[in-house]
């Protein structure tokens, strides 16, 4: 069981944030589309029942901080969720879900805890299912985050395809207990809830740990203001496709000047830059990563890299061995 912790909120943390508490309901994919979509800003879904007819029901409760929700489904859904929005984890205990991010199919396992994709759009296919999800407020994930000496002032960044171990997932089950207790003792006004969304909030700072980049120091020199925000731009979009024109508009600096400032300060081009740091992000993938056939491959077209053999020829540039022998460490 998770102990509850103190919830010191820092200055500008909101005294008394909203209450939260709906419910919807009903037996027409119709309505599940419009109800649902609105709710998960979602676009293009499709419902419809499957052989035992069709049923949904979703009810919330907390605050505008943290709330627990329940989800569940007979029949079927798919559709597409826009990026941003809430860190929301969700947990299946019945029913199927698949999810497609950034070209990667996978399928979300039951009675494990799982992050929904944060920072990119995807699309979802769903059958028959009964899950939980709580959903946190960004801002207030980075108070609780930078009480813990984790946050600065860049975004943070999760990794939604981390599996967390049995340990940590049984905390979160006790973390789920501990809100549901608290709300149902004393409302999302209380210091209960204040306390168990506190220590909710850092169990899933355990399970999925926040990524952060070291940036060179030379970008906190105010003349390398613009530069700094397209390496920003890099680093917070490593995964996507990226191209110069983006780094352009991100940082308010022209294509050429994008180029030159670049070269001043890394001797490289913006695009060598951004290769690099998905280079890194492969390597510390498969340094954490379990040994099974596809691996690298699957890695390496998850931080944008299509084209296997250059990839090799890469990475043996910058690491001096092949991603093959990082990952057998």
């Amino acid at each position: 069981m998770v102990d509850p912790l103190t919830d010191d909120f820092a200055a500008d943390a909101p005294a008394t944030p909203t209450p939260v508490r709906f419910e919807v309901a009903g037996h027409r994919p119709s309505d599940a589309v419009r109800e649902l979509c609105e709710i998960s800003g979602g676009d293009r879904w499709v419902a419809r029942p499957t052989a035992d007819g069709f049923e949904y029901r979703y009810t919330a409760l907390g605050d505008a901080e943290v709330t627990i929700r329940r989800s569940q489904l007979r029949g079927a859904l798919h559709g597409v969720v826009r990026a941003g929005g809430d860190y929301v984890v969700t947990w299946m205990s019945a029913g199927t879900a698949e999810v497609e991010r950034l070209g990667e199919r996978y399928t979300v396992a039951t009675e494990v805890p799982a992050l929904v994709p944060p920072d990119d759009e995807f699309s979802f296919r769903t059958a028959d299912y009964d899950q939980r999800l709580v959903h946190f407020d960004r801002a207030f994930v980075r108070r609780v985050a930078a009480r813990r000496g984790l946050a600065d002032e860049r975004p943070l960044r999760f990794d939604d395809r981390h599996v967390p171990d049995v340990e940590t997932a049984r905390r979160w089950q006790a973390a789920l207990t501990a809100l549901a207790r608290s709300l149902r003792v004393g409302g999302p006004e209380s210091p209960a809830w204040r306390a168990a969304k506190s220590a909710a909030a850092e169990v899933f700072l355990d399970m999925f740990p926040p990524q952060l980049d070291d940036l060179p120091e030379v970008l906190g020199k105010p003349r390398n203001a613009r530069l700094r925000a397209a390496v920003e731009y890099i680093h917070d979009h490593a995964a996507e496709p990226v191209t110069v024109a983006d780094l352009s508009a991100a940082s308010g600096l022209s294509v050429r000047s994008l180029q030159e400032s670049f070269r001043r300060v890394f001797d490289v081009t913006p695009l060598t830059y951004l290769r690099h740091v998905r280079l890194d992000r492969v390597r510390a993938e498969l340094l954490d990563a379990d040994l099974r056939p596809g691996t690298v491959g699957d890695v390496a077209r998850r931080w944008g890299f299509t084209h296997l053999g250059r990839f090799s020829a890469f990475y043996v540039e910058r690491f001096g061995e092949y991603p093959k022998q990082t990952l057998r460490r």
